[in-house]
């Protein structure tokens, strides 16, 4: 069965970094989209990036352009999320969520069929 197991979370502060993975299994990885989403205390759940197979190409949130940088390492199923210039907005709960093929458009949870379990940041100011 589809397993994705986020790790990397974590408190920081204002300005800091942190690098988030979610290792895939269960699936083709080859031709999936991965992405990130994250939810913060009372509101929706949100798309951060995604990238589609191949790396063919990445999508970001306006709120995280400049700041965050998906990837993955297709030898080990694995997808991350380096996060820099950490501010306080961006504390939520983060989660790897992945469908097959080309997902476009790639923000709505809707089009995804297998999500982690989340892990929590915490950017403190």
């Amino acid at each position: 069965h589809v397993q994705l197991v986020e790790s990397g979370g974590g408190s920081v502060q204002t300005g800091e970094s942190l690098r988030l993975s979610c290792a895939g299994s269960g699936y083709r990885y080859s031709t999936a989209t991965m992405a990130w989403f994250r939810q913060a205390p009372g509101k929706e759940r949100e798309g951060v990036a995604a990238i589609w197979p191949g790396d063919t190409r990445k999508y970001y949130a306006d709120s995280v352009k400049g700041r965050f940088t998906i990837s993955q390492d297709h030898p080990k199923n694995t997808v991350y999320l380096q996060m820099n210039n950490l501010k306080p907005e961006d504390t939520a709960m983060y989660y790897c969520a992945t469908a097959q093929g080309y997902v476009d458009p790639w923000f709505p949870r809707a089009n995804y069929n297998y999500w982690g379990q989340g892990t929590q940041i915490t950017v403190s100011s």
